[in-house]
């Protein structure tokens, strides 16, 4: 094969990784940022947004289930669910598995995200777009979360790209207040904040950003193949600190409860309260760390 048949990812200027190109399904260039879904010979196919891997059939499952899963579970009784960004579909389905779960509402700025979602990448989110418990709008997550109501929403799961382009103003300290504002009491919100191994400064920024909002700010990991650098850290924001303290066998019941005991590929109870034990180079870059 030439070697123009690979496609490079983009998000460090001095290390990466590359991809074999099966066959290109669609390039486009939105009013927001440069699409790019091609299938590859080892990940399945391959959502990038501006050159950064995004998703990847081979291995969407890891972040999916442990951005959705971990905080509905972890809260106990989460009925209205808040998802920002998403476009794939992929957390909508995992939410949506959670019998409990009464609304969805998914906000996403890019409506090409999901038309292409929907085409090319089907499997990702399943039917979920049909099930009458999910509202999606094409919409600016800023202005949705500025003009919610009080108190209407008991989870917030926050799936952008990185705080740069398009992604910056999902952290600002004004949007984690109007969050802090739109959750119940048990509230809690995560959001992605990279691979600490490279992108350290991530996680300790938002970290500090969230302080001012919410009295407990912590971190989870998640080891995603397609997101190069070891551990990600998943951003964990909430008004009550019991709950990513809540025992293995809770979560259990709560999983056997929502119905989704067994139906996960890299979540599980015991993964779920392990992964609020961080190694030392993540931790450190915690505000009490």
């Amino acid at each position: 094969m030439p070697t123009d048949s690979w496609i490079n990812e983009t998000l460090y200027p001095e290390w990466g990784q590359r991809f074999m190109v099966k066959r290109e399904l669609a390039r486009v260039q939105s009013d927001f940022q440069d699409i790019v879904v091609f299938e590859s010979y080892t990940h399945g196919r391959v959502l990038l947004l501006d050159g950064v891997v995004q998703i990847t059939e081979g291995d969407e499952f890891v972040y999916q289930e442990m951005l959705t899963h971990v905080p509905l579970l972890a809260h106990g009784d989460a009925k209205r669910v808040l998802i920002i960004g998403a476009g794939d579909g992929g957390v909508l389905k995992r939410v949506l598995q959670h019998k409990n779960v009464e609304k969805a509402v998914m906000v996403e700025i890019d409506g090409e995200v999901i038309r292409l979602s929907k085409e090319f990448l089907p499997g990702i989110a399943g039917d979920a777009w049909n099930d009458p418990r999910a509202e999606v709008l094409v919409a600016d997550g800023i202005d949705y979360v500025r003009k919610a109501a009080d108190g209407s929403f008991d989870v917030v799961i926050v799936d952008s790209t990185d705080p740069i382009g398009v992604g910056e103003v999902l952290f600002t300290d004004e949007f984690y207040a109007n969050v802090a504002r739109l959750l119940t009491d048990k509230g809690v919100i995560v959001n992605q904040c990279g691979v600490p191994a490279m992108q350290a400064d991530e996680l300790h920024d938002t970290s500090l950003r969230r302080a001012k909002s919410f009295s407990d700010i912590f971190a989870y990991v998640a080891a995603v193949p397609t997101y190069v650098g070891g551990f990600m850290t998943l951003g964990w924001s909430a008004k009550d600190a019991t709950l990513r303290q809540v025992d293995t066998a809770t979560i259990r019941a709560r999983a056997e409860a929502a119905g989704i005991l067994g139906q996960t590929q890299y979540w599980t109870p015991e993964i779920h309260t392990g992964a609020f034990h961080l190694p030392p180079y993540i931790a450190k870059h915690l505000p009490q760390g």
